[in-house]
């Protein structure tokens, strides 16, 4: 009798695998490239490659570019700082407490079904159209998804090891350390993925109220001028915060959860 052996998938090579992920961005880039030089894509519609990247050049060199990095990163770093910080002590709160989860649950749930580009006229009312209005409309975008991805790992954590250390004498405060965070962390990491997300998505949002600099006003100045050079530069830096912050998170399941990233290799 012939006993069936289990198929055992070798590991592909890191370099393999960062080849086969670039496939996609290069096809477009051909693509693109091939459409502008048969005549295709016209400039008034879309610049070809070249043309980008000597307005991104001239961006550069003239020192537009660099600022209106600064400016917008510095807006959405502000308020994915407020709204994880904010999204992570609720969903503690929540899940981890019963009169949390009572007094708060219900109102949060609610609030998190109201888009968030709903609140760009009240928030102009409210503060304005200068960078309180801009960092607080990226703190909600980025609060929701924290806080739901952090009370639902905080839900999950083993019942039975809480009350152990709580017989032992851990404070709360240690056991939320201790045990409660480390068995949530893949939720955590889920919910700062799709905050990171949320904030280069509210980011060009925000920049529409109004902006004096940043990306998102070159965008208004290159429409105006009908620079679609320039036009496409900015949509690239968008793609480019987004996966930087992609990139980020990958690198953070990485570094403190190194059995998962192994696990997936040797499962590919």
């Amino acid at each position: 009798m012939v006993v069936p052996r289990a198929p055992v998938r070798r590991p592909r090579s890191r370099t393999y695998s960062l080849t086969v992920r670039a496939l996609g961005p290069l096809v477009l880039l051909a693509l693109w490239w091939a459409a502008s030089a048969t005549g295709v894509l016209t400039p008034d519609v879309l610049e070809s490659p070249a043309g980008v990247v000597r307005a991104a050049g001239e961006l550069w060199g003239n020192g537009q570019l660099p600022d209106a990095l600064a400016t917008s990163l510095t807006r959405s770093g502000i308020g994915l700082l407020i709204g994880v910080t904010a999204g992570l002590t609720l969903g503690i709160t929540t899940g981890f407490t019963r009169l949390g989860d009572e007094l708060l649950d219900s109102s949060l749930q609610t609030l998190r079904t109201i888009p968030f580009l709903s609140l760009v006229p009240l928030f102009m009312v409210w503060f304005g159209i200068n960078e309180i209005a801009k960092i607080l409309l990226i703190a909600v975008a980025t609060t929701f998804p924290m806080y739901v991805s952090a009370s639902s790992g905080v839900r999950n954590t083993d019942r039975k090891l809480v009350e152990a250390m709580r017989s032992f004498g851990m404070s709360r405060l240690g056991i939320v350390r201790e045990v409660v965070l480390p068995g949530a962390l893949p939720s955590l990491l889920a919910g700062l993925r799709l905050s990171m997300t949320l904030s280069v998505i509210a980011l060009i949002a925000a920049e529409e109220i109004n902006a004096t600099a940043g990306i998102g006003y070159l965008m208004a100045q290159a429409q105006s001028y009908a620079r679609t050079d320039i036009l496409a530069v900015c949509i690239l830096v968008y793609g480019l915060f987004g996966l930087i912050a992609d990139g980020i998170v990958r690198l953070l399941e990485r570094v403190l959860m190194p059995w998962r990233t192994a696990g997936q290799g040797a499962g590919r």
